[in-house]
């Protein structure tokens, strides 16, 4: 055996994230061999979190709830929190200095970095400035990312907009849009168009309120949706046969009590679904909070949470040989602490992670970007 690095625990190999003994062969940031030995450690080498939906510009104002019932209720109007142009976190974002924005999105992708994330996809507002302040953020951490960007005013003549989403696509990588409802159609199917010209993506939210933007959405043919809280049986039938994944965020859409959404369903259709942790106003970057939720609250098996939280929000992001451990993937590992005081006398790792880990598991973290 040659390679720079052995990592000997429990792994959780493969696509399907089969739990067996033995050891990690890494050389050069891949995973070059994977052998199945019985092995002393109690350790758990896992692959890292792809959070597939974020708004980190909102790390500005983590806490809009100020604990009074009549703030309390403001938090539960969705429109009020975050609907553009008046939304309460455009009124901020827009009041905030550049450096200030990029100093707290530079620290929640720190926390990202340490609870686990390897990856992340994030709808930032605030059209070309904001895509560079990500990208300022993000220049000096070892994560991979996505950047989805957006016009900073719609209450321009088409054309001004379309120029300034090249200008946007120049910095970002593809387009992340409001609803339906919040955007004029012939906009949006520019915005489709010209993302399409740049061979960038295009990802939109869709049925977060109610169901009356769902269609409109799906006609758009977008690289993925996201939330579809209100979506029926039909509308998934047809986002399955149209191949159009989904990202969902269930503690968001529990704090702003718009439902939870289907997402037995979604499987059960064939849908392939992702997770992200949305506003940071809201929630934290904590995946492990994530897939403890979507566990215990959905029921779904934790094998699915799992995958759902790695692979398959490393294939609707596009981002190849990551979200699972195997020979040539990107050595993207966390390795937990199956001695912990947590997670110690469990007897499926998979389960362990899932339903009761958390980030103070984990031992170490491998990432290769």
């Amino acid at each position: 055996m040659s390679c720079e690095q052995v990592i000997y625990g429990t792994i959780i190999y493969g696509d399907e994230f089969e739990a067996i003994d033995g050891y990690v062969c890494i050389e050069d940031g891949i995973i070059t061999e994977i052998g199945e030995e019985p092995t002393k450690s109690k350790n758990i080498i896992a692959p890292c979190f792809v959070n597939s939906h974020t708004h980190i510009g909102d790390s500005i104002c983590k806490d809009p709830v100020l604990g009074n019932c009549e703030n309390f209720k403001v938090s539960k109007d969705l429109d009020a929190l975050v609907r553009p142009p008046d939304g309460l976190k455009h009124r901020i974002l827009e009041n905030t200095p550049y450096s200030d924005l990029v100093s707290s999105m530079r620290t929640t992708i720190k926390d990202m970095l340490m609870t686990g994330t390897s990856a992340f996809a994030d709808f930032r507002e605030g059209g070309v400035l904001g895509a560079l302040a990500l990208k300022e953020a993000v220049s000096d951490q070892d994560i991979d990312h996505i950047i989805l960007g957006r016009p900073k005013c719609t209450d321009r003549p088409l054309e001004e907009i379309i120029s300034e989403l090249g200008r946007v696509l120049q910095q970002a990588d593809g387009l992340g849009m409001s609803g339906t409802n919040d955007l004029d159609m012939d906009l949006l199917r520019s915005s489709k168009q010209k993302a399409k010209d740049c061979n960038k993506l295009f990802a939109i939210h869709a049925g977060e309120k109610n169901n009356t933007d769902i269609d409109k959405a799906i006609s758009l043919d977008p690289d993925f949706l996201i939330h579809m809280t209100k979506a029926m049986r039909s509308d998934l039938q047809t986002i399955s046969d149209a191949n159009i994944p989904v990202v969902v965020c269930p503690r968001s859409n529990f704090i702003t009590d718009v439902g939870m959404a289907p997402i037995c369903e979604m499987l059960e259709a064939g849908v392939t679904v992702g997770v992200g942790t949305d506003n940071v106003m809201l929630n934290s970057v904590n995946m492990f909070s994530e897939m403890e939720f979507l566990s215990k609250v959905f029921g779904l098996d934790d094998r699915q949470v799992f995958k759902m939280c790695t692979l398959n929000g490393a294939s609707i992001l596009g981002l190849e040989n990551t979200g699972s451990i195997k020979k040539g993937n990107k050595a993207d590992l966390m390795i937990l602490n199956g001695n912990s005081n947590n997670l110690v006398g469990i007897s499926d790792p998979i389960s362990g992670m899932v339903r009761r880990g958390r980030p103070d598991d984990i031992l170490s973290i491998i990432y290769t970007n």
